[in-house]
């Protein structure tokens, strides 16, 4: 019988990328949504941070035998890249998508959201927060878009504080490994 090797590599978590590409993302899209900036660092980060980074730290969560960040990260790395594609689409009339087109688009994720929502009071109240604020924020954006516009300001500012929950838990996960101890505690799972 094979002894397993002592010398093996440590395996980093690909949470602190999900997190960080997930957070990062929203945070930017936010400040779009309130009026501070453009859509394109949106799109950009969109494309290559929220999306293509995070949709291969899910792919990574599911060899680390994660399925919550398997599905989560590899789901939100996807919309983040349909969004953007729908936008650039858009730009190009093809494929163009209403205000009511991206409000049922809206609607869907907000369903998918739920479910990972009653995930998330399995995982700790850190990722608890992060999913009521990402459910709080989804509904404001779906009645912004369906008559509701003056919304989508406080769909922003809650979702910043979703973008910087992410980051809380992605430094919790980074301060752990190189401090040795629990310096961002996350709490205990809500049920």
């Amino acid at each position: 019988m094979a002894q397993p090797n002592a010398t093996a590599p440590k395996i980093g978590n690909p949470a602190v990328v999900g997190l960080a590409g997930f957070g990062l993302t929203t945070f930017v899209l936010q400040l779009h949504n309130i009026g501070l900036c453009g859509i394109g660092p949106v799109i950009w980060l969109g494309f290559f941070f929220g999306g293509l980074a995070q949709f291969i730290a899910g792919y990574q969560e599911q060899k680390m035998g994660n399925n919550f960040g398997y599905c989560a990260f590899t789901a939100y790395g996807a919309f983040w890249i349909s969004l953007c594609a729908m936008i650039v689409a858009g730009k190009f009339d093809l494929f163009t998508a209403s205000k009511t087109d991206v409000g049922y688009f809206l609607i869907a994720w907000t369903l998918f959201s739920f479910i990972l929502f009653i995930g998330s009071t399995k995982v700790h109240m850190a990722m608890f927060l992060t999913f009521l604020t990402l459910m709080i924020g989804f509904v404001l954006l779906d009645l912004a878009h369906f008559g509701y516009p003056e919304l989508t300001v406080y769909a922003g500012y809650d979702l910043m504080a979703c973008a910087l929950l992410a980051w809380y838990m992605m430094a919790h996960v980074i301060f752990l490994d190189l401090f040795g101890r629990d310096v961002l505690p996350v709490g205990k799972p809500l049920f």
